[in-house]
């Protein structure tokens, strides 16, 4: 796939340079060449925000979606009317380049909305996995649901309560008895940073969308080469009643946890009893001049018993935002969005909460466009947790994004 992807990106840019000498100035617009059959799109994003102390805003434990320079290159090739090959390669904080995404997506007949996608394939379950990118979001911190790192990993187990309890508040560097004994970054609820391999179909009807995938990871953990014995199945139904106003439900399963870390704790050929499955819906309203979202993601992980006081209990996690966004005048608006994380409870050895700690965040901003393509944007947040070494966080950040 990566060979794939670095040939795809070898091709455009060499064909780029065939493009006349008046283009040599920023693009504002995707960039389409070799008569239509293959367009260039891109986006980067520069943030600069304050010190996190308590980790709130980290997608794993090298990067806060604060404080993070992220290019995006994403390439199109339309090798028929039928067939096109897509691919994606991204890069943060000057690092190696990554492929975020590459897939065949074949549509059958060119006048119905139904096509099949296969390889890295774009997000089946959620409402702001079709945003993620900085020119869609209207401020600059993620979701928790998509961003938040829970205590729980996928390579590595807790042998009883006590010791997931003891982990409370510290999913931005976990660490267990069972599987990968290095600490690392837990798993959040969904990710919103990583795309998941597997075959994806959609299909559309008048006002109603319905999307469904088969993939080697979960929500929480997507793959590229599957670690366990079993798949993902994801579905997204989506309607649109009347103008102005998206509802969509959702709904996952799938194995979460590798092979490795599932023999350590209950033996060879189980891991499938180890799932995540998520339930999530999503509406969104916009008229004039404002436009308002609101998601709600649940997730299940379940966990077999291994060791006393046992994990008796599926894990279970709930996620809510709401959001809205004001245009105060042309290239000049303000937002702000209210979210919470909460954990069911567990039962130790002399103590029953949380399982993890809750999380609640306020996100208040706006932005400001320089040019059509060419977005400024401001935002201070409040996080607050019940537990966790810091349980308070108040920091500012700036962004500026540019997209064509």
């Amino acid at each position: 796939m990566k060979r794939a992807l670095r040939a795809l990106l070898v091709c455009a840019l060499a064909l780029s340079r065939q493009l006349p000498a008046r283009a040599q100035a920023l693009p504002s617009e995707p960039v389409s060449i070799a008569d239509g059959h293959v367009t260039i799109s891109g986006d980067v994003s520069a943030a600069f925000g304050g010190a996190d102390t308590g980790f709130f805003n980290y997608t794993d434990y090298e990067h806060s979606a604060l404080r993070v320079f992220r290019v995006d290159l994403t390439t199109a090739v339309k090798l028929n009317d039928h067939v096109s090959m897509l691919g994606e390669v991204r890069t943060e904080n000057v690092g190696p380049l990554q492929a975020y995404a590459f897939y065949l997506r074949v549509r059958p007949w060119a006048r119905r909305a139904f096509d099949i996608q296969a390889g890295r394939v774009p997000p089946t379950f959620g409402a702001f996995t079709r945003r993620i990118y900085a020119s869609e979001n209207p401020l600059i911190g993620y979701p928790l649901a998509y961003q938040y790192l829970t205590s729980l990993r996928a390579d590595a187990l807790p042998i009883n309560a006590n010791e997931l309890l003891g982990m409370r508040g510290r999913g931005w560097l976990s660490s267990y008895s069972i599987g990968n004994p290095v600490p690392a970054a837990g798993l959040p609820l969904a990710s919103g940073f990583r795309w998941d391999t597997g075959v994806q179909v959609h299909a559309g009807a008048g006002l109603v969308d319905a999307t469904v995938a088969v993939t080697t990871g979960t929500l929480s953990n997507p793959l590229f080469r599957d670690d366990n014995s079993g798949r993902q199945v994801a579905a997204r139904l989506s309607a649109r009643p009347i103008a102005g106003l998206v509802l969509g439900t959702s709904a996952a399963r799938g194995p979460f946890v590798t092979a490795t870390a599932a023999r350590g704790a209950v033996g060879a050929g189980r891991d499938g009893e180890f799932t995540q499955t998520a339930l999530g819906a999503d509406a969104e309203y916009s008229r004039d001049y404002y436009l308002i979202r609101a998601e709600t993601v649940f997730s299940e992980w379940r966990i077999p018993a291994v060791g006393a006081p046992v994990i008796d209990a599926p894990l279970r996690a709930l996620a809510s935002y709401v959001e809205g966004r004001y245009k105060i005048r042309p290239g000049l608006y303000a937002a702000a969005r209210l979210d919470h994380l909460g954990f069911s409870e567990l039962t130790g050895t002399s103590v029953r909460t949380t399982w993890d700690a809750p999380v609640t965040r306020l996100e208040v901003g706006g932005g400001y466009s320089i040019l059509r393509n060419v977005l400024v944007k401001v935002s201070g947040q409040h996080n607050t947790r019940e537990g966790g070494r810091v349980t308070h966080l108040n920091v500012m950040a700036a962004q500026i994004v540019y997209w064509f």
